[in-house]
């Protein structure tokens, strides 16, 4: 016979033919769909981030704007650049640091911080600028570095300023005239949290300004080009003789801040499209089981015509081989289409061009799609090549079940090495599946209690309501089962969305309420000594009376004795901590805001001092006692008794810690790590800040203030928020996007629940007409069904929000947050309106067959 002794060609011809034939039939159409959304939300994410990620290997010399990048917090010494021209190398300098800059005269003088950026001669050596003649015109690459004289500023700031090209700025204490509108740097990267805009300058133009005094904050940039061998043998020369604070960067490390951005947008995004692939593994294990119930009666037929076990087998795993490259390539489609969504929301974050994609996310699609396919559509595949012959014969025999829970367990295998695979290493891996099995436990548990007290109801439902909420409620209690995966996978979509919306805006909303009204809203760095009294001067004279604090940079460089560096700790912050300059304080009192949280404060013998400019004694060993923020000290592993010895000025000032603070940051005001009494930092290079209110009346003050000081630096915190909220946003509105692949996964599971059990919903529904319902009724049965199960699940995704609004609030952000009452409510009407509508989309055909017709085809 034809089935008998098929070989390969003719295999896969046949089931090409029954793929086709199932498909025109709408038996396929739910599994594909599943497939196509997983697919889909991941490969959106697989497209963007490869494409960044190629930026960093394809163009990883532009965006050091060089071949060897050293980076330091303190001027380079000359002879590293005199080494470097001197074997055959290309040399060029940057400094960075922030700045004030004004437009305009007295009357309607315009300020915004700015980014400035000083460079010389031969800047980029790697890659070009681009500029533009004016804002909103065609860019070109530019030639050269702006002229003594001249700035180029980009976009934001010349918006900010209301500059064009051709005007004068004042930059410090000279006037520099605007030549063009910067418009790219290759080596600005991803700019993720650049708050401030930048403005170009030339590097011999810098000390007229008088910006950089002591205390001022500035990032040294030594850039070297040339051949690779001569880079290599450079590099290799002063890699030992770099000290702390100092670090090397080329194109194999280049740029770790872009690097580690991307690796946790990368974690994070594709974490977020994980959730849709978790319920596209729930909707494809479905609509595979309603697949098979339809299929038992040919498969028994083709046992009769000599079809073996395994020829069924082979026929259907051909198939779904087809169908799942067929169903990820769709996919692919349309997250290679999803992923220009997510790249609009994200551009404005980005400061350079992006490749186009490589074809590394299509594989992982397509592995992600047959993985899902046979992983969780298998298992019940497994069951056809047992049908009995007997079958044809007798249609109420059913499909064997033994096994089914074994094969399933290899999907949820794959699932769990596809989150450790998305989440990058182990310990996250971990966390994550165990996140996603607690979560779906506690939301099938609350499901179905839910269903279970419902069903209870019912009765009084039914006095109420009519037969039809009497019935609906009751078919819950029935198919409990389905019920809860129906409710637990919507809930998990409604919640993701939740959770990025209404939870979100309530946590920016309470935050902005803990911060006082009249916290200071302004920031001035940059205070000289001299400066203080006409600064506060100033201030008085506007009826503001701030407290100046003193500043001294200061390096920590031993723990007890033993010398410290950034290797010794494995946790970022620590790192950077370590490796970065403290700002030391000191002051007698204990500042408002703070708490005294272990140890003590100071002591009169702390305090006390011979003179002036002495040293305070707080023990044998000359140390001056210290005062730390608790988090600082936990973050590096400081406790109460430990010496601390900081490098300042070339010489080394050594502490023994007395007291930990717990200090309040939402206070806004001035807060240090590290405080000392007065007399220890005596002598040492010292620049002071303050902080206060600024009503809006009073903005002129500002104004006043850096025309008598251009060197200060005004941190305007209102605009440094409202950009940070800004960016918060445009990723809130990426991750959303994400999710809505999610709802869409939860969508199709509730199709593929109800599809798997339409002919039985299809044979009581005629039963129940056979025994005088109306059409009417039944109709009313259905939507109240699918309204309870929108109900529950906007219910346990709206407390299920909440829960992890309040836990974020008190544990993250360390503050309290009100619960959002009415969200419950408006969730249930809102999920309870979108399910009864996609529900009934699904089964109103369900009430159009003939009720004779449906009994004598039985309820198999």
């Amino acid at each position: 016979m034809y089935l008998v002794g098929m070989n390969l060609s003719s295999l896969l011809s046949f089931s090409w033919r029954m793929l086709r034939r199932d498909a025109r039939g709408g038996e396929l159409r739910l599994l594909a769909a599943a497939l196509v959304v997983a697919v889909a939300a991941l490969t959106a994410v697989g497209f963007f981030t490869d494409r960044v990620r190629q930026a960093l290997e394809r163009e990883s010399h532009q965006l050091l704007g060089a071949d060897l990048l050293l980076v330091s917090d303190q001027p380079w010494p000359a002879t590293f650049a005199d080494e470097a021209r001197a074997g055959g190398l290309q040399v060029a300098e940057t400094w960075t640091f922030p700045s004030m800059v004004s437009h305009g005269d007295a009357a309607d003088m315009r300020l915004q911080l700015a980014e400035v950026k000083a460079v010389s001669a031969a800047y980029p050596l790697r890659g070009s600028l681009r500029v533009a003649p004016a804002l909103n015109v065609p860019d070109a690459a530019a030639e050269g570095i702006p002229a003594s004289g001249e700035i180029w500023i980009d976009e934001r700031l010349a918006s900010a300023l209301a500059a064009r090209v051709g005007d004068q700025l004042s930059v410090g204490q000279s006037s520099l005239r605007v030549a063009a509108v910067l418009t790219l740097e290759p080596d600005r990267g991803i700019n993720f949290f650049s708050v401030a805009p930048r403005l170009l300058m030339n590097l011999t133009d810098l000390p007229a300004t008088g910006l950089l005094q002591v205390g001022s904050r500035v990032g040294y940039r030594l850039l070297v080009a040339g051949d690779a061998a001569l880079v290599k043998r450079y590099q290799l020369d002063i890699e030992t003789r770099l000290q702390r604070g100092q670090r090397m960067e080329d194109a194999q490390n280049g740029r770790p801040e872009i690097r580690t951005a991307l690796d946790r947008a990368q974690k994070f995004l594709g974490l977020s499209a994980l959730l849709t692939v978790v319920l596209a593994a729930v909707a494809v294990a479905l609509a595979a089981r309603r697949y098979v119930q339809r299929h038992l009666d040919p498969c028994a037929v083709m046992r009769c015509l000599g079809a073996t076990q395994r020829l069924l087998l082979h026929l259907y795993l051909g198939q779904f081989a087809v169908l799942g490259l067929l169903a990820a390539g769709a996919g692919c489609g349309i997250g290679y289409l999803a992923h220009f969504a997510l790249h609009a929301w994200l551009a404005p974050l980005l400061a350079t061009s992006l490749p186009p994609p490589g074809g590394l996310p299509v594989v992982q699609g397509v592995a992600v799609g047959l993985l899902l396919l046979f992983g969780f559509a298998v298992p019940p595949l497994l069951q056809l090549k047992k049908v009995s012959t007997l079958r044809v014969l007798r249609g109420e025999l059913g499909s064997p079940q033994a096994g089914l829970l074994g094969g399933y367990l290899l999907g949820f295998v794959a699932l769990a090495a596809l989150m450790f695979w998305i989440a990058g290493e182990v310990a996250l891996g971990a966390y994550v599946v165990g996140a996603f099995t607690v979560a779906l436990a506690v939301f099938s548990l609350i499901a179905r209690l839910a269903i279970r007290l419902a069903a209870a109801a019912r009765g009084g439902a039914g006095r109420s309501g009519g037969i039809g909420w009497r019935y609906g409620l009751a078919s819950l209690e029935r198919r409990a089962s389905a019920s809860v995966v129906q409710i637990v996978a919507l809930a998990l979509g409604f919640m993701a969305l939740m959770l990025l919306t209404v939870i979100r805006g309530d946590l920016l909303e309470a935050w902005q309420k803990a911060v006082p009204p009249d916290a200071p809203n302004r920031f001035v760095v940059n205070i000289q000594p001299e400066q203080v009294a006409p600064v506060r001067a100033v201030l008085a004279a506007g009826a503001l009376f701030p407290e100046l604090a003193p500043m001294v940079r200061g390096r920590l460089i031993r723990i007890n004795g033993a010398k410290v560096s950034a290797a010794d700790y494995s946790d970022d912050r620590a790192q950077r901590l370590i490796e970065r300059e403290f700002n030391l304080s000191m002051r007698a009192d204990l500042p408002e805001g703070n708490s005294v949280s272990g140890g003590r404060w100071f002591s009169a013998a702390d305090l006390a001092a011979d003179g002036q400019d002495a040293q305070v004694k707080a023990g044998a060993n000359d140390e001056a006692a210290a005062s730390l923020e608790e988090g600082l000290a936990r973050t590096l592993g400081l406790a109460v008794g430990d010496r601390i010895d900081f490098a300042v000025a070339g010489e080394t000032v050594a502490m023994r810690v007395v007291g930990l603070r717990h200090v309040d940051w939402d206070t806004m005001r001035v807060n240090f790590f590290v405080l000392t009494p007065p007399a220890a930092l005596q002598g040492y290079p010292a620049s002071w800040i303050t902080s206060f209110h600024l009503p809006t009346e009073k903005a002129e003050l500002i104004t006043q203030l850096l025309a008598d000081f251009p060197n200060l630096t005004v941190i305007d915190v209102a605009a440094i928020l409202r950009q940070l909220t800004s960016i918060m946003d445009q990723v809130a509105q990426a991750v959303q996007f994400i999710f809505l692949f999610t709802l869409a996964a939860g969508v199709i599971v509730l199709y593929a629940a109800l599809a798997s059990a339409a002919q039985e919903r299809r044979y009581e529904l005629a039963v129940m007409r056979a025994l005088g319902a109306r059409r009417e009724q039944l109709r009313r049965a259905l939507l109240a069904e699918f309204a309870a199960v929108g109900a529950l699940a906007g219910l346990i995704a709206s407390l299920g929000a909440i829960a992890i609004g309040q836990f974020l609030a008190r544990e993250a952000f360390n503050f309290t947050v009100a619960i959002n009452f009415w969200l419950p409510l408006a969730a249930i009407v809102c999920c309870a309106t979108l399910v009864t509508a996609a529900g009934w989309f699904a089964a109103s055909r369900l009430l159009l067959t003939a009720p004779l017709e449906t009994l004598r085809a039985g309820s198999a």
